[in-house]
C-alpha cells in the first residue's frame, strides 16, 4: 500500500473515484437527477484537472496492490469562523474510500496522512464540513479528535437541501 500526491495525469482516475464514492455515500439522500447533476458539475475531468493545477489544493490517492482504493483532498482555505480564520488552517475537503475497501482501515490511513501533512507543513488546525446526518462519518471524525464548531453550512445536492456541520481539530506539534 502507498499514498502519493495526484498529478494532472490523474484527473480521469479522480473523476471516476469521486463519482463512485460520492454516489455510494449519498445515494438515497436526494433525487437521482440532483445526484447526477452534482456529479457532473463537481466531479468532471475538467474541474478536477483545474483543481490539480492549484498549488494550494492537494489530492492524494491511496493504492493497494496498484489499485486506487480512495483519496483525500485537502486545501489551504479560509473561512469567517473565528476559531478557524485566526489560525493557519487547512480544510479536509474530501476523504473517500471505495466501499469494497471499507473494512481495511483505508479511511484511518488517509486521515492520519492528512494530519501528518498538516503537522509537516506548519498548519495549526484541520477543519472540515460533514453532512449532519452522516453518523458514520461524524463518529469517525470524533475518534480522531475533531470537535463540532457549532457552525452549520448549507450544502445542497442540486435542489435537495442538506446541511453540513463544521468540525475542527487543533494540530499538536
Amino acid at each position: 500500500m502507498h499514498i502519493r500526491r495526484a498529478t494532472t495525469g490523474d484527473a480521469k482516475l479522480l473523476c471516476e473515484l469521486s463519482a463512485v464514492t460520492f454516489f455510494d455515500t449519498f445515494k438515497g439522500t436526494c433525487t437521482d437527477e440532483d445526484m447526477q447533476e452534482f456529479i457532473e458539475q463537481y466531479f468532471n475531468e475538467k474541474q478536477i484537472y483545474e483543481e490539480l493545477q492549484d498549488p494550494y489544493d492537494f489530492y492524494f490517492i491511496i493504492f493497494l496492490e496498484d489499485m486506487a482504493a480512495g483519496y483525500i483532498r485537502i486545501k489551504e482555505d479560509k473561512t469567517d469562523i473565528d476559531e478557524i480564520k485566526n489560525k493557519k488552517g487547512i480544510e479536509l475537503k474530501r476523504i473517500y474510500v471505495l466501499k469494497e475497501y471499507h473494512s481495511k482501515k483505508i479511511g484511518a490511513m488517509l486521515m492520519q496522512f492528512a494530519l501528518d501533512f498538516a503537522v509537516e507543513n506548519g498548519y495549526e488546525l484541520l477543519w472540515l464540513g460533514v453532512w449532519e446526518h452522516n453518523h458514520k462519518a461524524l463518529n469517525f471524525y470524533k475518534k480522531f479528535g475533531f470537535r463540532d464548531t457549532g457552525f452549520k453550512h448549507p450544502f445542497p445536492i442540486g435542489n435537495t437541501p442538506q446541511t453540513d456541520n463544521w468540525l475542527v481539530k487543533l494540530i499538536e506539534k
